[in-house]
């Protein structure tokens, strides 16, 4: 039996297995080839576009192939990994909410809290505490937090100076409501790959978005409460000019609050049913008919042809998923090899069988952490950390019968904290610069912005790594998995564990 190993339950010939010259470890590179393309990209050269990393994960898988010994092998390992269940339904969700998230942004969900805002008379810390709020309402609208970024600084940050708020607690909001919204909006790609990646024990389905992100809210709530009230406190600057209402006023348009409702149309079926198809298909229909019935939006911008181009929410939000959806299939692709080397295989039973593994708590700091690890050595691409680690959080997780919807929690909570802001290796914190430096051109009152002081100005990322560190130590909100796959609280799961072993 020396020469058979065993693999999803079943008794396979170690000759089926794929090897590489120089040992399993060489399976790595595809792996390491991917990584360095995400600091090349998003790190040295700063290019945020995700059509270059489904570039990175391709031409790594291409040159991965070389160092195998068995080049039909290896590419059957990569068509494995791509054509998973898991995969397969992600990149249908993303393509679907992508349609949903672009309807959202033509709705003008953006201009409808530009005039709330501007009606409230809002000034100094109370502006930086709006602004928060309404990002992280636009976050979670559009499911985008690098599209949040890139469409809020132009609105709030010059006329939030103007009406007296302090530059960096300003961008630290904005970053800050950004990342908010994409821990739990439940059409965000970290929410939906924590999510499918995450397989219950006792039946046949992955962590369900809706009560993933039900589950997840008194997290990131916590950290919002205590993250506006420090804004609030230390936001002022005390210096007022009217011009901020001036340029407010380009960007107001009070029907864009309407646009809202799909939104809680969306919410309200994926906590009902269970089901972010069912959830997004509402909301689109539920959006679309509002955004007609109220003039926002037109038959063409659902979808038209102009110039001989298509144009319309409908085509923008597939083509704003593709580079995403590719970039994921590469991800696949370098699990699949993982997976058909053993060295996946590897990994988990090293991470199992390690002391920090012994107990719960340990189990839930690897997964923390290493999915922590993950995020930052990809320049805070959560989506493809959480991917990767998935599998290894989820077999960490099982063993010790922890509720899928804690283990999703676990690895997007902690991956939109810390890797989010580490002002060296940060693709948010570089969009953050970039915009505010985009903004100097336009108005001389703007100032550079200083990459370190963000990172300690963004204090809902900051939060999200306490409330969960207090989480992970304290117990709080630790679920276990029932026989029906239903929550079980930890102290009554515990207390039924120690009269188990009692009666033995």
């Amino acid at each position: 039996m020396k020469d058979k190993i065993r693999k999803e339950g079943v008794i396979m010939n170690k000759n089926d297995k794929l090897e590489f010259y120089g040992g399993k470890m060489m399976s790595l590179i595809p792996l390491l080839i991917f990584v360095v393309f995400c600091v090349l990209f998003f790190v040295i050269f700063k290019v945020f576009e995700m059509e270059g990393l489904a570039m990175g994960g391709i031409v790594a898988i291409i040159i991965g192939s070389v160092f195998s010994k068995n080049w039909s092998k290896y590419w059957g390992a990569v068509v494995k990994g791509m054509s998973s269940d898991m995969m397969n339904m992600l990149a249908l969700i993303l393509l679907v909410v992508g349609i949903f998230g672009k309807l959202m942004s033509r709705g003008g969900v953006a201009q409808g809290f530009v005039w709330l805002g501007s009606n409230m008379g809002l000034q100094g810390g109370g502006f930086i505490v709006f602004t928060f709020i309404a990002t992280c309402i636009i976050a979670s609208a559009t499911g985008t937090s690098i599209g949040t970024l890139f469409s809020a600084f132009p609105i709030f940050y010059p006329s939030g100076i103007l009406l007296g708020a302090n530059p960096l607690y300003l961008a630290g909001a904005i970053l800050s409501g950004a990342i908010f919204g994409d821990n739990v909006a439940p059409i965000s790609d970290t929410t939906i790959a924590s999510a499918t990646t995450q397989i219950y024990t006792n039946k046949e389905s992955s962590a369900d978005v809706g009560g993933v992100v039900k589950t997840r809210l008194k997290y990131a709530l916590i950290s919002a409460v205590v993250s506006c009230i420090l804004f609030y406190i230390l936001g002022s600057t005390g210096n007022y000019d009217a011009a901020g209402k001036e340029i407010m006023a380009q960007y107001m348009d009070p029907k864009g609050l309407i646009m809202l409702m799909p939104v809680i149309v969306l919410l309200v079926v994926a906590v009902k049913k269970r089901d972010i198809f069912v959830a997004v298909t509402w909301g689109i229909i539920s959006g679309t008919a509002i955004g007609i019935v109220s003039g926002i939006i037109g038959m063409s911008d659902i979808i038209s042809v102009k110039d001989g181009a298509l144009q319309g929410f409908a085509i923008d939000g597939v083509k704003n998923m593709l580079g995403t959806v590719v970039y994921l299939y590469g991800v696949a692709g370098i699990m699949g090899i993982l997976r058909e080397s053993g060295m996946m295989d590897y990994i988990i039973e090293s991470l199992l069988n390690s002391k920090m593994a012994s107990s719960v708590r340990g189990s839930e700091l690897i997964i923390s952490f290493g999915v922590m690890i993950n995020s930052i050595c990809l320049g805070a691409a959560n989506g493809p950390a959480i991917i990767m680690y998935g599998p290894i959080a989820n077999e960490i997780g099982k063993a010790k019968n922890l509720h899928p919807y804690r283990r999703a929690n676990l690895m997007d909570g902690v991956t939109a904290s810390l890797p989010a802001i580490i002002p060296f290796t940060s693709a948010f914190i570089f969009i953050v610069v970039a915009c505010v430096q985009g903004l100097m051109n336009d108005y001389v009152f703007i100032q550079p912005i200083n990459p370190m002081q963000l990172s300690y100005a963004a204090f809902h990322s900051i939060g999200l790594f306490l409330v969960f560190m207090f989480s992970i130590f304290t117990g709080w909100g630790r679920t276990y998995e029932g026989q029906n796959g239903e929550e079980i609280p930890a102290k009554l799961y515990e207390k039924k564990q120690e009269k188990n072993k009692a009666t033995m």
